[in-house]
């Protein structure tokens, strides 16, 4: 066990700001990294130091394994915070740091290997009684795809192996456009992830994308803080989420927090990581979907109604402490849902919106909680993922958090850049979101970008601009202020 005084957080914007604000209150000192696009970055002006990692391109900064290790050694740091994207789930990243004696707050680079190959981890779970999507579980050639595919039956979703976050990945619905995204696959999955290998699942069209937060500590204790559901989705990439998923009655909760503590404990899961499942409310089974091996966009939500603070039990397992919650310890209260601010334009393809943020007004009020990782002033640059912040809300009932994020969104305001706020706004009025009747198709099926064309987008908070008032010179003296000042009595 090994006390960690100082950790260098490998990444930047709201994650970054996320960790270094519970690691001040664990009286952990906090090292940010930062390339040119982020001198003045929110993350650089909280840490307690900041070191210039490189140019701007995330593969001379922030992807950059030898440079982040170096300043790690160079500053004394105990441990490493990956957040999410870039290196979190990089083997060889966590590799170099264990071979230094630098903690890397996640799982082991051995586990990284497990469960980082999609196909892989698909093998390994199956194997082991997990239900898995029906598809390959080998690489596939282009040469034998077609019957593969008629196999599994249409549609059909092919996918890198290697990838994340959506990319590379198709739906074919018939034969003809199969072997033109499977070579796109191909590239994009070579481009991108440096892996080729691309291989093909069972699609299913009804379905809902629900994950489950694992916590697991190094004496092989592993429980779950219940489950998230993210299926308003756009390019394979969430939207918002919500906890608990109106999707599953108690007995299907049971069913899905089991298979995902066996699923942990079968690959030596350690530290927070969230275990993602298909669920097709058609046959009500669950299919295993992949291991995010590290610390989840979405995871305020869990946290809003759980009490309990993920980052701090990251570092504390790390440490390598015990948990320190017994399963039937852990109680969920109320309901709790996440829109994510992007700087995209949903109107224009979801362009990224780039510029200086001219104006900003974050929204507050009971039982509402803002990530963020800009400022007013601050430039959005067209280097990373365009992510603003995150507005969570809880309430007693869904229906009052629903409510709650919708007074939210009228109180917030960005200007300088164009976001998704609207297509939010959209999304928590629509009738079927609002009964809990949606999938991952719900933005297309229900016409949503046509909607956000529909409605006033005037903002409904309107606070005036500030004038600047010219200094004028004082010419009269004010005797009552002056005699106010002196102890006469």
């Amino acid at each position: 066990m090994k006390d960690i005084r100082k950790i260098l957080i490998a990444n930047r914007g709201e994650i970054a700001v996320r960790i270094i604000r519970t690691a001040r209150e664990m009286d952990i000192k906090t090292v940010a990294i930062y390339s040119d696009a982020d001198l003045n970055s929110l993350h650089t002006l909280m840490a307690d130091e900041k070191v210039y990692i490189g140019s701007s391109l995330p593969e001379k900064s922030y992807l950059a394994i030898d440079k982040i290790v170096d300043v790690a050694e160079q500053y004394g740091v105990d441990a490493v915070h990956p957040g999410y994207g870039f290196l979190a789930q990089n083997p060889k990243f966590i590799k170099a740091l264990e071979e230094k004696g630098i903690i890397f707050i996640g799982p082991s680079s051995k586990v990284q290997k497990i469960v980082g190959n999609k196909l892989g981890a698909r093998k390994l779970f199956h194997s082991q009684g997990i239900p898995v999507a029906p598809g390959t579980f080998e690489p596939v050639n282009i040469n034998d795809v077609e019957g593969i595919a008629e196999e599994i039956g249409y549609p059909v979703i092919v996918k890198p192996a290697g990838g994340g976050g959506g990319i590379g990945m198709s739906i074919v619905w018939e034969e003809k456009d199969l072997k033109k995204s499977f070579k796109r696959a191909e590239d994009l999955s070579k481009s991108a992830f440096g892996v080729k290998e691309v291989y093909v699942e069972k699609y299913f069209p009804d379905a809902r994308h629900i994950e489950v937060q694992i916590l697991a500590d190094k004496f092989g204790n592993v429980i779950h803080l219940f489950e998230r559901e993210c299926s308003v989705q756009r390019r394979f990439q969430k939207v918002l989420e919500e906890t608990p998923s109106p999707a599953l009655n108690k007995d299907l909760q049971e069913r899905l927090y089991k298979l995902a503590v066996k699923a942990a404990k079968i690959c030596g899961y350690t530290n927070a990581g969230t275990f993602e499942f298909i669920y097709s409310p058609n046959n009500r089974e669950f299919y295993f979907l992949e291991v995010n091996s590290r610390i989840q966009v979405e995871h305020p939500i869990t946290e809003m109604v759980t009490g309990i603070d993920i980052v701090r039990e990251q570092i504390n397992i790390a440490e390598g402490l015990s948990l320190r919650f017994r399963q039937n310890e852990i109680v969920r209260k109320g309901h709790s849902i996440e829109a994510r601010i992007y700087a995209e334009d949903p109107l224009n393809n979801f362009m990224p919106s780039i510029g200086v943020i001219k104006r900003l007004w974050i929204p507050s009020g009971p039982w509402v909680r803002v990530d963020s990782g800009v400022y007013e002033g601050v430039e959005v640059t067209s280097f990373y993922d365009p992510l603003l912040f995150k507005v969570i809300v809880w309430g007693d009932s869904r229906r009052v958090a629903i409510k709650r994020m919708l007074r939210v969104l009228d109180e917030t305001i960005v200007e300088g850049v164009t976001t998704n706020i609207y297509l939010h706004k959209v999304v928590f009025n629509d009738e079927q979101f609002v009964k809990g009747e949606y999938n991952t198709n719900f933005i297309a099926k229900r016409d949503i970008i046509k909607k956000i064309e529909s409605i006033d987008k005037k903002p409904k908070l309107r606070i005036p601009r500030r004038k600047e008032k010219k200094r004028t010179e004082t010419k009269e003296v004010d005797l009552w202020r002056i005699v106010s000042r002196f102890d006469i009595g």
